[in-house]
């Protein structure tokens, strides 16, 4: 499998709306604390809005609701992960995406199989407190032997002008959340991450 260079992650349908029709092709829907009726039709219109422009959701967390929707792909981090019924995932055919700070939690990680696996924070982020440390741009070396073939996504602190070094130190894709949603003009950043990841994109795809 392969994932876009770009990894959009955004807490709306409204977010969806807007940014995926510039261009972006793997955008995920992180919403917390919700009612299950309000993120159903979140999801419903994220994906609405997805399919017609050719990019590829992921639900986050909501593994039940997204099986519900007829979506295909979810992210979990490590606590969803052991929640989680995986019979009941890969019996929908859902693709796997899942957070990984340390070694211990990737090994968890790549004995659930997954079609993806995010090693974050790579820089210091303001999205959420954390007890890891920054791991580095290094650490993506590292990870990327330990993966093997399983795309490798880089999360925290990356901006269009850090993504490049993630791409190049092995990671297959940048995921963004405040660098875009906390600009001034969040379709012009948008359109400036879709530039610097561009050469990571093939030809046909750019």
């Amino acid at each position: 499998m392969r994932l876009d260079p770009f990894y959009l992650i955004i807490d709306s349908a409204e977010w969806v709306e807007r940014l995926v029709p510039l261009g972006v092709k793997l955008v995920q829907l992180r919403i917390k604390d919700c009612p299950d009726s309000v993120l159903r039709e979140e999801i419903r219109r994220s994906k609405a809005a997805c399919a017609a422009a050719g990019c590829q959701l992921v639900v986050n967390d909501y593994w039940k609701l997204a099986i519900d929707e007829g979506c295909d792909f979810i992210h979990l981090g490590q606590e969803d992960l052991m929640a989680a019924d995986r019979n009941a995932i890969r019996r929908a055919g859902l693709k796997l995406g899942l957070s990984t700070h340390d070694i211990s939690e990737l090994e968890t990680a790549l004995a659930a199989e997954p079609d993806y696996v995010a090693l974050g924070p790579v820089w210091p982020t303001i999205l959420k407190q954390m007890k890891w440390a920054p791991q580095g741009i290094e650490r993506l070396s590292d990870w990327r032997r330990r993966v093997g073939a399983i795309p490798l996504v880089a999360i925290g602190g990356i901006t269009a002008e850090r993504a490049q070094l993630v791409l190049e130190k092995g990671a297959d894709s940048a995921a963004v959340v405040t660098d875009i949603t906390r600009n001034a003009d969040p379709e012009a950043r948008t359109r400036q991450w879709l530039a610097a990841t561009a050469p990571w994109r093939p030809a046909n795809e750019v």
